[in-house]
């Protein structure tokens, strides 16, 4: 889908709706509604039949659920977008959609909790194997490569050790095998960074985050090819049926006409917070796609727009003085998900990544030090004051 306009601060207002369609209506209309009449039997029949556009039952197709999956599409510079109800649908969707049992997934070197649950799941069920990659280069990604593999699974910025993945480098090598790559985009959002501008094949977001924006909505989307979402739509979406709401497109929707603004703020916050926690002495160890000192700071530079709103640091301490340091705090709220905007902080290795096993999660670089923090929209020197109350009461290790 080519993008109507040429600022995504424009887009994210207008695209995928016309008022003048529906009325003369501002904001796009809430079709709360499970089904939709037929003029005639023999119409019903054409709809069923696929001779005849139009809306049959709202687990296939929503009016209000369309302009979103439009808009998103637009946003990532996608052909098609679906709308799901949660990321965790929309990941399983298109993980399913790709692999059969006996294939191979080559993902990333960090995962959410949950999608590695879902790849532990589907190698117990159906014997699909996954194997984990910094992805550092060409010829480590080839290496891990084998003749079953059908997928490569990427985040970046990977949850929660912040972890940077070259997106070009490795759709380049995804290409010589004619792999598809799949991009979890949810710390970003399409405002800091577009995958399929970068060769990758497929976009997910958790919409929970960033393109809601407010923590009132669970919700998944994915961007990609008209015909590889197409049949995504008819069998792993439609059969398994994790569809999103009309309620909760329309507040997606919503949300989405303030991504930029707010991811802004976010990133300005973020920024300014960074810099004091790096040089606070309770902090061992600070990341932050936005840190000019890191090593992935070339990969920054080339596909990121900013930082965006997540930062990660290790105390100089125990699991139990990052929860005391948790507990400490007065407003900064504790509680999983991000891109709300309060910010919340959480604990990965007892929370969003404790499905993960300790073995695993050392490699990934998720240590029980390792705080998580979604910095919010509220004025970076409130944020900051309860941050660092909390960070002096710490103890002093010798």
């Amino acid at each position: 889908m080519s993008r109507k306009y040429r600022h995504i601060e424009t887009a994210v207002i207008h695209e995928g709706y016309d008022s003048k369609d529906m009325l003369g209506s501002l904001a796009t209309p809430l079709f709360q509604t499970s089904t939709y009449a037929f003029d005639s039997a023999e119409q019903g029949e054409r709809r069923f039949a696929g001779e005849e556009d139009g809306y049959i039952y709202s687990r296939l197709g929503n009016p209000t659920v369309a302009v979103l999956e439009e808009r998103i599409a637009a946003l990532e510079g996608g052909e098609r977008g679906l709308a799901f109800g949660s990321g965790m649908a929309a990941i399983s969707a298109v993980l399913i959609a790709l692999t059969k049992a006996n294939d191979h997934v080559l993902c990333s070197e960090g995962l959410y909790g949950c999608t590695f649950g879902l790849l532990s799941m589907m190698k117990e069920k159906y014997n699909i194997s996954s194997d984990f990659s910094a992805m550092e280069s060409k010829e480590e990604i080839r290496a891990l490569i084998r003749p079953e593999t059908t997928c490569i699974y990427v985040e970046t910025p990977i949850n929660p050790t912040m972890k940077l993945i070259d997106l070009e480098m490795v759709a380049a090598v995804a290409k010589e095998y004619q792999i598809p790559v799949v991009v979890d985009n949810t710390f970003s959002s399409p405002y800091l960074q577009r995958p399929l501008e970068l060769g990758c094949d497929v976009v997910i977001h958790s919409a929970t985050k960033y393109i809601g924006g407010h923590g009132d909505v669970i919700a998944g989307l994915v961007v990609g090819k008209k015909e590889f979402l197409d049949g995504v739509a008819m069998t792993t979406q439609k059969d398994i049926g994790g569809i999103i709401s009309p309620f909760d497109a329309w507040l997606l929707i919503r949300g989405l006409k303030t991504l930029p603004v707010r991811m802004d703020r976010h990133c300005d916050n973020a920024e300014k917070l960074f810099e004091r926690l790096r040089q606070h002495p309770k902090v061992a160890n600070i990341y932050f796609p936005g840190d000019v000192d890191s090593p992935d700071d070339a990969i920054y530079q080339k596909q990121m727009k900013r930082g965006g709103g997540m930062i990660s640091f290790e105390i100089d301490g125990t699991k139990e003085d990052a929860q005391e340091l948790m507990n400490t705090l007065k407003f900064v709220k504790i509680a999983v998900s991000l891109g709300d905007a309060e910010t919340l902080i959480e604990h990965p290795a007892t929370m969003t990544h404790a499905v993960v096993p300790e073995e695993a999660r050392g490699k990934m670089g998720i240590t029980d030090q390792l705080i998580r923090l979604s910095v919010g929209l509220e004025a970076w020197e409130d944020i900051w004051t309860d941050l660092e109350q909390a960070l002096n009461k710490l103890k002093v290790h010798v």
